[in-house]
């Protein structure tokens, strides 16, 4: 067994640990009638479900980072001896599924000494650095190693050493065993779960995880993207966010000019998750009530003449979406790392499902966006927000606000945005906000949203999109906030009374929204990095005003990250 040592004093782990600055969400327990409710083979189902999204969890932690596998055994050795401070260690590691991670102060937190974050996380090796990595793509291109190269740059690949040289093994291969147990986890609950549609995916998904083939992945997202009416939930996410290296190659003007012209396009790499849940009913009814002004939204985005989107705004929206009663999160999905997912799109526009005619598919986590201290969320708003605008004030507005989000990720450019490199999620994550925030006002005129929605969603929005501290570059969905923020104020949407409180000039917050996002789609349109960068860095500033309610917030809020609380999965493992 490896030996590590422990980075974080008793006294930090001690503090980081507290409720108070470790907060949890919980998901369901065995008595939640949710479960309780479930067909006995639905039941059966779902503890084989939690079973193969605890091997994919195991998975990610390598993908994520080498030493992760190595030091979890490494600190269960440690407590078995009463080693406290590697009890304490064990709850952040669990919590944020990794040795290293960020919390709500963008302040990085490194649980074990002399193991830093790398651009290329656990995807590249560990010793590569920028420069070399493309010093060697050059070298291989030159030297007619084309295939090869595609290999290394593809979404699904784990990139090694080869001589002096890089390979990429497809990630299926390079983890043939650990898939497999998943594989046979997902038949085995195809055959006792009671919904035919879901069933089938199962195993088109179990047959994708058995053969590296990418086409098998899209017949089984294609599957995904169609479910509605099914009574439980199983997701392989795949989402880039944390690739950084593959990005940095539209820096180099010589190998990108080399990639384009053997039609290689540098995908940042997979990071995977898996969500087990049971999809609630009246929840997924109360989502759907959007999808027939799909196709209205995308003949009203900026510059539509110029693009293909994946929500047509000639016919039905070809999206299904559902809210969820969250069961496990496992990988990529989570991970609490100064904040977790609250819903997601998917497939990106990278995957090959949606080049088959596969659509995409909305899922919302319940537990992971309710409040449960409510006192707390007041506590903040008497600090931050004028007092006069309280009344519009309303946590499920932010609810509403995500739905949009996650659909305005359909709108827009369909392409990816590879050339905008390490900007790419910035720009797109800017764009779903603004999408959303952009179509309030002809939502509320085609009568999806009441006038006192259309102004709780406004309000809500503002006050919650400031933060307790500056973002590093790397967090894409942090940055877009502080460069919103910035252009909102610089543009009227909102002001700071004399008593340090935000104020929304709530008549001039949508259209201010629709001029960012044209904005950003031009930028997707032209793919232009320069410009990408120009315009995050214009934008990224963190002004005196965020300070200002920044302070506010550090005072309210002590609260470093989170963890998940998984009753109810925690004991399904034990009966499979």
């Amino acid at each position: 067994m490896n030996k590590f040592e422990l980075n974080l004093s008793l006294e930090e782990l001690q503090k980081r640990t507290h409720k108070d600055y470790l907060v949890t969400k919980k998901f369901l327990t065995p008595e939640s009638e949710e479960y309780l409710n479930l067909n006995d083979g639905d039941k059966k189902a779902l503890a084989h479900l939690v079973k193969a999204a605890m091997i994919l969890e195991k998975i990610n932690m390598e993908i994520d980072n080498p030493y992760n596998l190595g030091f979890k055994a490494f600190l269960e050795d440690e407590i078995q001896k009463g080693n406290e401070k590697a009890k304490l260690t064990k709850i952040l590691f669990d919590a944020q599924k990794g040795i290293n991670a960020i919390d709500t102060m963008s302040e990085p937190i490194r649980l074990a000494k002399g193991i830093d974050e790398k651009l290329g996380k656990g995807v590249y090796p560990q010793d590569l650095s920028k420069q070399e990595f493309h010093m060697v793509l050059l070298r291989m291109l030159k030297s007619g190693k084309i295939d090869k190269v595609k290999g290394i740059l593809i979404q699904r690949s784990i990139v090694k050493r080869d001589g002096d040289e890089l390979i990429g093994i497809d990630y299926v291969e390079y983890f043939k065993d650990d898939f497999a147990k998943m594989a046979d986890e997902l038949e085995l609950a195809s055959k006792v779960s009671t919904d035919k549609d879901f069933n089938e995916y199962l195993k088109l998904q179990a047959k994708a995880l058995r053969k590296a083939d990418p086409m098998l992945d899209a017949y089984a997202d294609k599957k995904w993207a169609s479910l509605q009416d099914t009574p439980l939930e199983f997701t392989i996410t795949r989402e880039n966010y944390e690739d950084e290296m593959t990005g940095t190659i539209v820096e180099n003007q010589e190998l990108t000019d080399l990639l384009d012209k053997y039609g290689i396009s540098p995908i940042p790499k997979d990071f995977l998750g898996a969500r087990v849940g049971i999809v609630n009913k009246d929840g997924t009814k109360a989502l759907m009530s959007i999808k027939k002004y799909l196709p209205t939204l995308a003949k009203n985005m900026p510059y539509n003449d110029e693009y293909e989107q994946t929500i047509s705004s000639e016919q039905d929206a070809k999206q299904t979406m559902v809210d969820v009663d969250m069961v496990y999160a496992g990988g990529d999905v989570g991970a609490y790392r100064g904040g977790i997912t609250l819903a997601e799109n998917l497939p990106n526009s990278d995957k090959l499902s949606l080049t088959i005619g596969g659509g995409r598919r909305n899922v919302y986590h319940r537990q992971i966006r309710f409040i449960s201290d409510m006192s707390k969320l007041q506590e903040r708003l008497d600090a931050i927000l004028d007092k006069d605008q309280h009344k519009y004030y309303l946590d499920e507005a932010d609810h509403w606000f995500t739905i949009g989000h996650e659909n305005a990720h359909s709108l827009g450019p369909k392409e990816s945005s590879e050339k905008l490199g390490k900007y790419r999620n910035i720009i797109e994550e800017n764009k779903a906000d603004m999408g959303s925030l952009a179509f309030v006002d002809l939502l509320t005129e085609l009568g999806m949203y009441t006038k006192e929605q259309r102004l709780q969603i406004i309000v809500t929005f503002i006050a919650d999109n400031f933060l307790k501290s500056k973002p590093t570059l790397a967090q894409a969905h942090r940055v877009r906030t502080v460069m919103q923020n910035k252009f909102m104020f610089d543009n009227g949407a909102y002001s700071i009374t004399k008593d340090g409180k935000i104020h929304v000039n709530i008549d001039k917050v949508v259209p201010i929204a629709y001029k960012m996002l044209e904005q950003i789609i031009r930028i997707q349109i032209e793919g232009d990095f320069n410009k990408a960068e120009k315009y995050v860095n214009d934008l990224f500033v963190w002004t005196e005003e965020m300070d200002l309610i920044a302070q506010k917030l550090q005072k309210v809020s002590k609260v470093l990250n989170g963890r998940l609380e998984t009753k109810l999965a925690d004991k399904l493992i034990k009966s499979v």
